[in-house]
């Protein structure tokens, strides 16, 4: 029999508003004690007067305790509601994007809280980010193979996220054999994708329409790509007419893949790489009195959280 997760009283007008989160603190502990779920659980989410509101996933030991994957209280948390949603943004996609290489779930915004799928062509990169989306593996591989058919399915299962889950980390090929290159097409550029050991799940979809906009300011410019990870801006500015690119990361791995990048697009000759650490690296450009036309910086998050004190400060070349 499915549990009730009761809400404090006015804690559900969040939900009313549409949020798909509820947090430990609007819920009633006293009638519904998070410490009788097991972490992923499915409950049924009950206003304070008993009347049920959603479906949703709960893990008791995270800020965020419940998760709301339906607003029907008779829905099941199974393959055929994967299904019916991995349909549903597919068909989006497909109606934005020429070809397929595109962020085909996002989470809440496509209803399924705590699930990331990459697309990459014939492979999938999926993150499976709670307890709740972990406990549905099974049934989320199940209807991506009948959805999308893909050859293989990649599990980059050791984000930060999992660790406040209290999930363990692993990245796995859970279908199909992974080919020696990924590759996807973005812009107009190809690139190889680290899927098994690059940043996140290899690439970044969600910056394509800013780096298209980058694409068409570069022509005959000299441009330094800061924090430039696999080369998505810089070699993008390479190939649509930048004079000179500077790619600076602090990772080797990532800038050989830059070099890589910039072969596979036959821009090498326009595309230097430098490694170090940005703020000194941008420091001593400064000295050297180097000047570019366009400089993207696209950095890592320094604060990840406002529990960090409000006082920490990041350090600025001079």
């Amino acid at each position: 029999m499915t549990q009730r997760l009761r809400l404090n009283k006015n804690a559900d007008r969040r939900l009313k508003a549409g949020h798909l989160w509820i947090y430990s603190n609007e819920v009633d502990i006293k009638e519904t004690p998070l410490k009788n779920f097991a972490a992923g659980e499915t409950a049924l989410v009950e206003a304070s007067n008993g009347k049920v509101m959603a479906v949703a996933y709960v893990n008791p030991h995270s800020l965020i305790a419940a998760r709301v994957m339906s607003r029907d209280p008779e829905m099941r948390l199974d393959r055929s509601l994967f299904v019916h949603r991995f349909n549903q943004a597919l068909a989006l996609r497909q109606r934005l994007y020429a070809q397929p290489f595109y962020r085909l779930i996002h989470g809440e915004g496509d209803l399924l809280p705590g699930l990331v799928i990459d697309r990459f062509g014939d492979v999938l990169v999926v993150q499976l980010n709670t307890a709740g989306m972990q406990a549905l593996a099974d049934e989320i591989v199940d209807a991506l193979e009948k959805v999308i058919k893909p050859e293989v399915i990649v599990f980059r299962n050791d984000t930060g996220g999992r660790r406040q889950e209290g999930l363990e980390a692993h990245v796995e090929v859970v279908k199909g054999t992974l080919p020696d290159e990924v590759v996807l097409e973005e812009n107009g550029a190809r690139f190889v994708v680290p899927v098994l050991n690059g940043q996140k799940t290899g690439w970044f979809f969600d910056h394509r329409v800013n780096r298209e906009w980058i694409n068409r300011n570069v022509e005959g410019k000299r441009v330094l790509d800061v924090f430039s990870y696999v080369g998505g801006w810089g070699v993008q500015a390479a190939v649509h007419g930048a004079k000179e690119v500077m790619c600076l990361d602090s990772s080797g791995p990532a800038l050989e893949q830059v070099a890589r990048n910039a072969a596979l697009n036959g821009v090498q000759e326009k595309v230097a790489v430098s490694e170090g650490d940005a703020f000194e690296a941008l420091a001593a450009l400064k000295a050297e009195g180097e000047e570019f036309d366009v400089v993207i910086l696209d950095p890592p998050a320094f604060i990840k959280s406002a529990r960090i004190s409000p006082t920490a400060s990041v350090p600025m070349p001079a």
